[in-house]
């Protein structure tokens, strides 16, 4: 099993509309790097749901649970899109700033490519993701 962060912003999609949704397809992302790493992903992988924006915080943890296919919001181009559903919200919020004060999140895609709306999370990173989350 791979980890994967998403962000949304909650004024957009908020975790609490993700939960009663009970799911959503992860459409409209039209950078090249986060829509390969849409497809990527792989039924069961898990993805921390990160607020951007306001917020700043890893929220809760989610699940693929349907794999790469064509966005039906692309107009053109060739774009990808996965089904993801929520797991569990995080007892506590990770925030940005005990992110970057974790030593062992000094490497996290999120601190190095933070305009990037999908990217991957090792192991170690998500352990420590879910242990500060409450999740562990």
């Amino acid at each position: 099993m791979k980890h994967w962060l998403v962000k949304q912003e909650p004024d957009t999609y908020a975790w609490e509309k993700f939960v009663r949704d009970k799911g959503t397809a992860w459409t409209g992302v039209r950078n090249f790097q986060a829509r390969n790493n849409l497809r990527a992903m792989k039924k069961g992988d898990e993805v921390f749901y990160y607020h951007s924006v306001t917020g700043k915080a890893v929220v809760g943890v989610a699940r693929v649970a349907r794999e790469a296919y064509p966005d039906p919001t692309a107009e053109e181009g060739d774009w990808s899109c996965v089904d993801l559903v929520p797991v569990k919200a995080c007892r506590t919020p990770v925030t940005l700033e005990a992110i970057k004060a974790d030593p062992s999140l000094q490497d996290i895609a999120l601190l190095r490519q933070s305009r990037l709306s999908v990217m991957p999370v090792d192991s170690t990173e998500a352990k420590t993701l879910r242990r500060l989350g409450g999740l562990a």
